[in-house]
């Protein structure tokens, strides 16, 4: 099961690369998107995330109150530690199910901490980095995000350092501010073709 990891800083552009290759027939798995679902109203994180952080930490119709969530892990690591013993069994049962669903001759999965996360990379054929300057990720941050300068610092900080991703690359593309969809493009049609002819061997 050929299988590439993908993965980069918040605000790199992982979510631009990975519709460049579901464009292309990739099927593409997210972590995120499988964290959202399973934190969502009805999840199955809700109930075990209900009993041990307690009501306020959920929003009215019954999903993760994220923003509240967001300052207590920032401000209490054990409070992320907590958080991260309910999800990531959770998120890497249904990731390996939507793997082996996933048919094609490689897939993508798209996680943002695979470096922080220890074992993600021996779970993968390859890891490809998603790479940007700190400034850009924070100028987009704050666009999409509406977040200050200082806290999309903070996040940064808690995430793997720049050449941390880099040292763990087997590739790489380069998605700063001069990028464009026609050129990520062209990097994305030379890698695909180089997925499919490892995925083949």
């Amino acid at each position: 099961m050929f299988s590439i990891g993908l993965t980069g800083g918040i605000g790199s552009g992982k979510s631009t690369i990975a519709d460049l290759f579901a464009a292309r027939g990739v099927p593409v798995i997210d972590t995120d998107v499988i964290a959202h679902r399973v934190t969502a109203p009805g999840g199955v994180a809700m109930p075990l995330i209900a009993s041990e952080f307690g009501s306020a930490y959920l929003s009215p119709d019954g999903a993760l109150d994220r923003a509240s969530m967001r300052a207590l892990v920032f401000a209490d690591d054990t409070a992320k530690a907590r958080l991260e013993a309910i999800l990531h069994p959770l998120i890497r049962a249904e990731t390996e199910r939507e793997r082996h669903a996933a048919g094609g001759a490689y897939h993508i999965v798209v996680v943002p901490l695979l470096i922080e996360s220890g074992n993600w990379a021996t779970r993968v054929s390859r890891v490809l980095v998603v790479d940007c300057p700190v400034e850009t990720q924070v100028a987009r941050v704050i666009e999409r995000n509406g977040f200050s300068r200082d806290q999309v610092l903070a996040i940064i900080a808690k995430q793997a350092s720049r050449q941390a991703r880099l040292a763990a690359a087997d590739d790489v593309i380069v998605n700063d501010e001069t990028a464009t969809l026609d050129t990520l493009g062209r990097e994305v049609d030379a890698l695909h073709a180089r997925y499919l002819q490892l995925a083949s061997k």
